[in-house]
């Protein structure tokens, strides 16, 4: 979970419209975790937000780089039988784009927050019927960054994540080790000998972290993606790591 916006985005869409209704409220670990629905009168559309504390998180205007992520990680991937590991549900928009690719044959998808989890289980989010529905689903509360230190008893073809903000800015500082060479290293055994890891951030591309991956992967790339932000009349930005067990041809 991550941030898309500005802050003053958010308030000022606050004060235009004051339909909401506060689908669930959690205290967790981390703080206060919100889930809400609003009618934004911009886009004449139901919009769904997360925040946690005072921070928002996440919000449905803003799903393409996402969807992105599981396009871009998985187009990279070669052959059949597909078995991808999803870090971080939030919203959904990943795990479902990766379902749309009809080699996938498993998605496991680990999520620390229980909460997040039962939304979905619940249907309260625009794609929770197709992703809980689809029997190559599974749903895990775990923790993705301990998954990765320990020895991989589970290998994928597959591992897209989108937790933090950025590899520089991460929400626990307990996830900062996976962004070092030695965490790489430990993330890409956890991957089969075709496989991909794809990372979602909200900062520009990161000539230092490609660097890293470059050090551990045959192949990587950062790929800008941009798309309109109704909040701002603008164009916004993110961006989507792809780094390769194989080298490209």
């Amino acid at each position: 979970m991550r941030a898309h916006w500005d802050d003053a985005d958010l308030e000022t869409a606050d004060m235009v419209s004051s339909r909401f209704e506060e689908l669930d409220w959690q205290q967790t670990p981390m703080g206060e975790l919100t889930l809400r629905r609003r009618r934004d009168p911009v886009v004449d559309a139901d919009v769904y937000e997360v925040k946690l504390g005072d921070e928002y998180l996440m919000s449905s205007l803003f799903t393409l780089a996402e969807e992105e992520l599981a396009r871009l990680g998985l187009d990279a991937v070669v052959g059949e039988n597909l078995q991808v590991l999803v870090g971080g549900l939030g919203l959904g928009y990943t795990a479902v784009t990766a379902l749309d690719d009809d080699r996938v044959t498993t998605m496991t998808v680990v999520d620390a927050l229980p909460a997040v989890i039962h939304w979905h289980e619940r249907h309260l989010l625009p794609v929770s019927n197709r992703l809980v529905g689809d029997p190559r689903t599974k749903l895990v509360v775990g923790d993705f960054f301990s998954w990765m230190r320990d020895d991989p008893s589970a290998r994928y073809d597959a591992i897209l994540l989108d937790v933090d903000h950025s590899p520089r800015h991460q929400l626990d500082p307990r996830h900062a080790d996976l962004y070092t060479v030695a965490g790489l290293h430990r993330l890409r055994s956890h991957l089969t000998e075709r496989g991909v890891f794809a990372l979602w951030s909200d900062d520009p591309p990161d000539d230092a972290f490609m660097a890293d991956l470059n050090t551990v992967f045959p192949a990587a790339r950062a790929q800008r993606v941009r798309f309109d932000n109704p909040l701002t009349g603008g164009i916004s930005s993110n961006t989507v790591y792809v780094a390769q067990q194989s080298p490209v041809e």
